[in-house]
């Protein structure tokens, strides 16, 4: 007994962390949300919520009965805006020239080596967003001797701020300044501000908040309107002073195409210096003191993780960009491939040129329901088969249900065999019933399923071709009441089978469904029957009959009409599942991108589109989400809404073409913007929980799916001869039959060729798998 619990610790160990990685992953994933969320809330506001525009564009000035009067009339510096103001005025035949809106990558660069060849300084009002984006300018202009000013991080109208949005507007520019050039600066020309007398109450409001906060505002005296682009020859008439009085000059860095400004600028200088005018800084032109200087080391540290975050937010803005249109363009790939498939796959089997399978195929058929806890429908499920106008044999595999399925098919008294079996998961059921199959033919069948009276007829009709192994029936939603239920609805035919249209027109088939299913029992018995190493057994199977050389086709006659998970909780079970063990598949059977023949079809073409479009695209479905958000918030609305009525437009007319080909009415197809908002976000979060489950190798179990009991058998089912022989319908033993060719009990598959030697014990080597559960296997 010490033994034993010694070695089984470590197991428990292990499944101890397997069941909590899940909430690791999430817990990560909302802190990446999170923080995703706070950089393009940041990057939206500092790029789109202002920006820089004309000086034009705030309008009328209000009234100025606050604004003092000396300063009305005083000097374009002023302090002390909220004790007792003054103003300074420009030293005479002195010229400060400033520029705004920079630092621009292209125009400033240009504007500093005009200054450095004329030997002028001047003074340079930069935005904090153009700071955190281009940090090495604010470094040349500091080196080479120029002074620094604040024009605010966004470029706002700081009037129509609240005084909380002011002060961060300083705040956050002043850190900028500070991580790039390691220095900070009491200088500060508020956006849109010009000469004194144009100041009114709401400026003055923000020249007295200002000037609390420890800054000198500085105005201009000249504007040279160089924003306006009037030419070369009218920006340097407006800059040029009238007499010998000092001025500030105001021009621009960035803000649009400033090479107007840079051509006015080399012949403005050497003219003002021609005429007895000298240049220098703000202080210098009034003889302030020192109002740059040498910054902390903590706020230069805070400026550079400022400066770091923006830039982040910026890259993550591009990569979302990219990521939104390879999502767009995949989604119209798929779109445009899939309606020219399925319109070439209809031409092919109903056009005048179609094709028959060969000779009616008449042989009886064995129809497999494996069953576990299905007392809610297996009724239904039986009459339904009973009424086939096809000879069957029904074979009913009860896999250790609790609530009485077998014995409520044995009251029936109908000719139904019966096999009752230890749990052991559906692919145990399955292969039992394989076993016991007596025809060559054999039909799967959900126990949840119901079958129209010709669907066992038609799903094997394409057997008169030798070459075909499998053939995959119409799976339908019968309980489509519900707007849960309408949306896997439409996702069945829109979705579902217009992708097998596609795969069985490229030869690819990865599924056949195990609502509905027919295949060669020679085939499967060949490959060592179905294998239990997967969640998809149904995926498993046809990807290893298709890597046999067997053609696996779609046939949308044969109907079957399924109980679809009628709560969001039921839904996320079942496809979490049923992702997952596709995945589990596609990697198992990863080596057919590398064969030749059919395999090489279900590698190149199969797997291929299965990775594109079902694993890659929904994992860009959040970017699409994410970056409508940020574009409904910081960008164009309409453009935004525009583009996604443009996808919806797709979307519908797909569903429109595919419910025609399905013959379905398509008012269903009303809900479908709805199922954007809800399910669409539901799968691909699905997706996202499937890859992470199996990269970290967590443990996945079978999912106890719920029953509702919403199907009904045709009237009259067990009315229909057969033509077969009477079977025992009560018998709790198993008829006598040959086992499968395994070693043990419902083994995984042998793993003959052709699966060029690659291992099949894991359908993930090297991660941790789902070994066999203690707990009932259901399905």
């Amino acid at each position: 007994m010490t033994d034993r619990r010694c070695r089984n610790a470590p197991a428990r160990r292990r499944n101890r962390t397997r069941r909590t990685t899940p909430r690791t992953h999430w817990l990560l994933l909302s802190v990446l949300a999170v923080t995703l969320s706070t950089a393009l809330l940041l990057q939206g506001y500092t790029h789109h919520m202002f920006g820089i525009a004309s000086d034009h564009v705030t309008g009328s000035h209000g009234r100025n009965e606050a604004v003092p009067s000396q300063v009305i009339h005083g000097g374009p510096v002023i302090a002390d805006a909220a004790t007792s103001a003054h103003t300074a005025q420009v030293k005479a035949h002195t010229i400060a020239l400033t520029f705004d809106d920079g630092p621009d990558p292209v125009w400033t660069p240009r504007i500093l080596d005009v200054l450095r060849r004329n030997h002028v300084h001047a003074t340079f009002f930069v935005v904090g967003t153009q700071v955190a984006a281009h940090p090495e300018l604010v470094r040349r202009i500091v080196a080479e001797g120029h002074q620094i000013g604040i024009h605010t991080f966004t470029h706002p109208d700081l009037a129509r701020l609240a005084p909380w949005q002011r002060s961060l507007e300083l705040r956050e520019t002043q850190l900028a300044v500070a991580g790039a050039a390691e220095v900070t600066t009491a200088l500060l020309r508020p956006p849109f501000s010009s000469e004194n007398d144009a100041l009114d109450d709401a400026d003055w409001s923000v020249l007295e908040q200002a000037d609390a906060a420890g800054y000198v505002t500085v105005l201009s005296t000249r504007d040279a309107e160089d924003w306006q682009r009037p030419g070369v020859d009218r920006i340097v008439a407006n800059a040029t002073p009238d007499g010998h009085a000092g001025q500030i000059v105001l021009m621009h860095d960035a803000g649009g195409d400033r090479s107007q400004t840079v051509a006015a600028l080399g012949a403005l200088v050497p003219r003002l210096k021609a005429q007895g005018f000298k240049f220098a800084t703000v202080s210098d032109a009034v003889g302030m003191t020192a109002p740059v200087r040498p910054v902390g080391l903590g706020d230069h540290l805070q400026g550079l993780a400022l400066i770091k975050v923006l830039q982040g937010g910026d890259r993550v803005v591009w990569l979302l960009g990219v990521l939104m249109y390879a999502a767009g363009a995949l989604s119209v790939l798929r779109a445009v491939v899939v309606l020219i498939a399925a319109r070439r796959h209809r031409r092919l089997r109903t056009g005048r040129r179609s094709r028959s399978w060969g000779p009616p195929v008449t042989e009886p058929v064995s129809v497999i329901v494996p069953a576990y806890n299905e007392s809610a429908g297996i009724e239904a499920a039986v009459r339904s088969l009973l009424a086939s106008d096809h000879p069957v044999e029904i074979i009913v595999v009860d896999d250790g249900s609790t609530d009485g399925t077998a014995d409520l098919v044995e009251s029936l008294r109908l000719p139904v065999r019966v096999i009752r079996r230890p749990n052991a998961g559906k692919p145990a059921a399955l292969n039992t019933g394989l076993a016991a199959a007596t025809f060559d033919l054999v039909v799967m069948v959900d126990g949840d399923t119901v079958f129209e009276p010709d669907t066992v007829r038609t799903i094997v009709q394409p057997f008169a071709d030798p070459r075909v192994g499998a053939v995959s029936g119409n799976a339908k939603v019968v309980n489509r009441g519900g707007m849960l239920g309408r949306w896997q609805h439409i996702e069945y035919v829109v979705g579902f089978n217009l992708d097998r249209r596609l795969f069985d027109l490229a030869e690819c088939m990865p599924t056949v469904p195990g609502a509905v299913g027919a295949f060669r029992r020679q085939a499967l018995l060949d490959l060592g029957g179905v294998s239990d190493v997967t969640l998809a057994e149904d995926t498993d199977l046809t990807m290893a009959l298709c890597r046999a050389g067997w053609r696996v086709v779609y046939e949308e006659g044969a109907k079957a009409w399924t109980e679809a998970p009628a709560s969001l909780n039921a839904l996320w079970r079942q496809r979490y599942r049923w992702c997952y063990g596709t995945l589990q598949a596609m990697w198992k059977h990863r080596g057919a991108l590398v064969q030749r023949g059919a395999a090489g079809k279900l590698g190149r073409r199969g797997l291929g589109y299965l990775l594109l479009f079902q694993v890659l695209l929904p994992l860009l479905a959040p970017v699409v989400d994410i970056f409508a958000l940020y574009g409904l918030l910081f960008l164009d609305p309409v453009r935004i809404i525009g583009l996604w009525l443009a996808f919806l437009l797709l979307q519908l007319m797909m569903g429109l073409y595919a419910f025609r080909l399905d013959g379905e009415r398509p008012g269903p197809l009303w809900s479908l913007p709805l199922q954007q908002f809800v399910y669409r976000q539901l799968m691909y979060l699905v997706v996202i929980q499937s890859v992470f489950t199996a990269v970290s190798g967590s443990r996945l179990r079978w999912q106890r799916m719920e029953r509702y009991g919403s199907l009904q058998a045709p009237v009259g089912a067990e009315a229909r001869g057969n033509d077969l022989p009477p079977q025992d319908p009560g018998s709790p033993q198993q008829a006598p039959y040959d086992p499968l060719p395994q070693q043990a009990p419902y083994d995984p598959l042998p793993r003959p060729a052709p699966y060029d030697g690659l291992p099949q014990t894991s359908a993930f080597p090297g991660l941790r798998q789902p070994g066999p559960s203690k707990t009932p296997q259901s399905y």
